[in-house]
């Protein structure tokens, strides 16, 4: 294990499980969303955003969490040598969301952009709410396009259980 995705729901733990991981492994952990987002939650340049991912991928090392599946996997996929899909409850997302929504409000996070407040956002709840039903399809489609192989770990007992194994 030397290159590694993690995907799932926002809310569903991904940028603890890199961290966890990262930890266990010695491996980098890099946060797409602070790749991605510019201070105050604006948008970067595409090519800006790919040039950044695109250095990431071509490290020897390295553990991504993130889905961005598009704009990505074509620079992640192919250079992986695990990818791990996170599978939470959806209330259990809505409600860590939310949780970190209102505990974190008006502040940053470490896993995200410079000068990105955490704030209520209710396109970003709808996300999240919809994403089993309209986003996971599209993203398990555009993994077996790229023939990835990937680990399904659901909910917290599995995951706890591989990251006890993973060295």
């Amino acid at each position: 294990m030397q290159r590694v995705v993690i995907l799932g729901c926002s809310g569903s733990g991904k940028s603890t499980f890199a961290r966890a991981l990262g930890e266990r492994t010695g491996l980098p952990v890099f946060h797409l969303d602070a790749l991605f987002w510019k201070p105050g939650w604006v948008e970067p340049d595409a090519a800006e955003f790919k040039a950044k991912v695109a250095a990431v991928a071509a490290q020897d090392a390295w553990i991504t969490d993130g889905i961005y599946a598009g704009r990505t996997f074509p620079l992640r996929l192919p250079r992986a040598d695990t990818v791990i899909f996170l599978h939470q409850p959806r209330w259990l997302c809505m409600f860590r969301v939310v949780w970190r929504c209102l505990t974190d409000f008006g502040r940053g996070r470490p896993d995200m952009a410079e000068g990105c407040k955490e704030n209520l956002n209710l396109d970003f709840l709808k996300w999240v709410w919809t994403f089993d039903k309209v986003h996971r399809p599209n993203i398990e489609k555009a993994l077996a396009d790229h023939g990835a192989s990937v680990t399904h770990l659901s909910g917290n007992a599995a995951i706890a259980r591989y990251l006890e194994t993973a060295a």
